[in-house]
């Protein structure tokens, strides 16, 4: 694997993501990270979350993705969150880099809770439209969840039970529904 070791800008990571075989990457701060093999519990948690989120916005004017989906941070950074919520018309097909997700989920891995609790939480915030983004702790089976209010503050708050609230896209979620039984 030879990665670029010069800053690059997120077009030209873009451009040179498209050129790579299976493995999977991030832009941050110009460089390129390469991701962790992912373990089932992780993949079982995405997958969960992805129909969690399926199913709450079916017949409203959502649109959800699971993982691959390139989130275009800045000019210099570029993320692959583990689940999506955006809004508006259904994206084509080939597209592969999305700018204005609703809703943002990462799924917490022991190689990925800094960077997920820090960097993307800051990240995901510098985009206008995100107004939720969750961190989803497979191992205590909660989610720590941001959301952003109207007037731009940010309130964090822990759920182990009961109902998730995303008023930005109208649902209420089972947090249990986050979580393979």
């Amino acid at each position: 694997m030879n990665l670029a070791l010069k800053p690059m800008t997120a077009d030209a990571y873009l451009a040179w993501l498209g050129e790579q075989p299976t493995w999977r990457y991030e832009l941050v701060d110009g460089q390129i990270v390469p991701m962790n093999p992912q373990r089932a519990e992780h993949i079982k948690v995405k997958v969960a979350v992805a129909i969690a989120l399926e199913a709450a916005t079916k017949g409203k004017p959502f649109h959800v993705l699971g993982d691959g989906m390139c989130v275009r941070i800045d000019d210099r950074t570029v993320f692959e969150p583990d689940a999506l919520v955006y809004g508006g018309s259904e994206v084509p097909g080939d597209t592969t880099v999305l700018s204005n997700p609703i809703v943002v989920v990462e799924v917490l891995s022991p190689g990925t809770k800094t960077v997920d609790t820090t960097r993307k939480l800051e990240g995901y915030f510098k985009l206008a439209s995100v107004r939720h983004y969750l961190i989803v702790d497979p191992k205590t089976r909660a989610i720590v969840h941001h959301a952003r209010d109207m007037a731009g503050a940010i309130a964090t708050s822990v759920l182990s039970d009961g109902e998730l609230a995303l008023p930005a896209i109208d649902v209420r979620i089972p947090v249990a529904g986050f979580f393979p039984e």
